[in-house]
């Protein structure tokens, strides 16, 4: 099967890649600049696949970031740091950003013929983004199904799993966890303070897999 994955240059991305690759799937991978804070996640992504022998776009979208303005992600406010909570959760909601980027992934699968689109969503990303929830899943799986004659389905295999789940599976499949990018700093290492970065560190801790990442504060 052909399928399109949204690729953020993230652990959960790559390790759906990986295992789509396994799989034997033939894949294209989407990255998408909407104007984020930082690019160091769009060059792992772009490497990453380079390595995996992936074929790999990246999408110019920065003129919309004065409409996603709103985030810690795309305006200038600081990265929260330490454990998510409702409040600094808020902060790193990019306003619909997986409707956008699924819509630009449908696209292209339509224009390939391929079989579908596929993106990394978890379960521990229920809670903190309105966009990863079961309910929108759901939702856009039944309008990718209805926007073009030719059928597109959307896999989320990893919507049950925990990110320590997908640590592990990563670590089994070989996946370059360590050229993989989480932090929302974007400087030279990790920062080991973000909230992203705290998730990161506890998924690996709760897998008991060795956490290869390199972090400014330990």
């Amino acid at each position: 099967m052909q399928w399109v994955l949204i690729h953020s240059g993230g652990l959960d991305s790559t390790v759906l890649l990986y295992e789509l690759r396994r799989a034997g799937h033939a894949l294209h991978a989407l990255s998408v600049d909407y104007g984020q804070r930082h690019r160091k996640e769009l060059e792992a992504a772009a490497a990453i696949c380079d390595e995996a022998g992936v074929d790999h776009r990246t999408v110019d979208l920065r003129a919309v970031r004065p409409l996603l303005a709103g985030s810690a992600l795309t305006g200038d406010q600081p990265v929260p740091e330490g454990r998510y909570n409702d409040i600094s959760m808020r902060q790193t909601v990019v306003p619909n950003r997986n409707m956008i980027l699924l819509s630009l992934a449908v696209a292209w699968a339509v224009n390939l013929k391929a079989d579908g689109v596929a993106y990394a969503a978890h379960a521990g990303d229920h809670a903190l983004y309105p966009d990863c929830r079961p309910a929108f899943i759901e939702a856009m799986r039944q309008a990718v199904r209805l926007c073009d004659r030719h059928a597109i389905e959307l896999l989320t295999p990893f919507s049950d799993l925990r990110k320590a789940d997908i640590v592990q599976l990563g670590a089994s499949l070989g996946a370059p966890l360590a050229r993989t990018w989480s932090c929302y700093k974007g400087e030279a290492l990790h920062c080991g303070r973000c909230g992203t970065c705290v998730e990161r560190r506890e998924a690996f801790a709760q897998a008991g897999v060795p956490d290869p990442t390199v972090y400014k504060e330990t």
